[in-house]
């Protein structure tokens, strides 16, 4: 019987780990994160794009690991706001990295802005470092509108701000299956996690 592959899912915020987690479960991959590797410094995110962030996330925590690693960078987009908070999502309000003083900056920023150009998109890339190179990459959106008094309380981040006109809901009112099934993460997780079952040639 061939040895499990391990992987490392690099991201040591909670939210995205806990929807990573409920995706990857039960796939035939043994799946690490960075707790097991405590003395490992966050890199600095200097990528001007979600792309760029990624691949440096992903290449640093591999070299660090030595394991074939799965990154994400992903944030939020406004187009009322030229779209920050973009890459800078995470920290929006500054540091430490804060949810509800990030809401509090983005509800005062679109205030001023008129309510058709506070449509917004969640944006997510994907990448996967094995054998010290990125191999994979994939991308999911989801598109939506800012509004000014949150909703729901499942989720993370912005998500009691984003409206899914479709849904009529925020994603903060989704349940987890339902935000992981049309969620920016869960789409370019559904995307590439096939692709690393293959590259490592292990059946789903």
């Amino acid at each position: 019987m061939s040895q499990p592959r391990h992987v490392l899912l690099a991201t040591r915020s909670a939210g995205k780990l806990r929807e990573i987690r409920a995706w990857v479960e039960g796939t035939p991959l043994v799946w690490h994160g960075l707790e097991e590797f405590p003395h490992v410094a966050e890199p600095e995110e200097t990528g001007r794009t979600f792309a760029e962030n990624a691949r440096l996330k992903a290449l640093y925590y591999a070299e660090h690991s030595g394991m074939s690693t799965l990154a994400d960078d992903s944030g939020l987009e406004v187009d009322g706001l030229g779209g920050e908070p973009g890459v800078h999502s995470a920290y929006f309000a500054g540091r430490p990295r804060d949810d509800a003083a990030n809401n509090h900056k983005l509800v005062r920023l679109i205030a001023h802005v008129p309510s058709a150009d506070r449509t917004a998109r969640y944006q997510c890339v994907m990448a996967f470092v094995h054998g010290g190179s990125v191999v994979l990459e994939t991308h999911g959106a989801v598109e939506g509108v800012i509004i000014e008094t949150p909703r729901g309380r499942e989720g993370f981040g912005y998500d009691p701000h984003f409206w899914l006109p479709d849904r009529g809901r925020t994603m903060a009112e989704l349940s987890p299956d339902e935000k992981n099934a049309i969620s920016h993460r869960g789409r370019a997780l559904r995307a590439i996690l096939p692709q690393i079952l293959h590259l490592l040639g292990v059946q789903p």
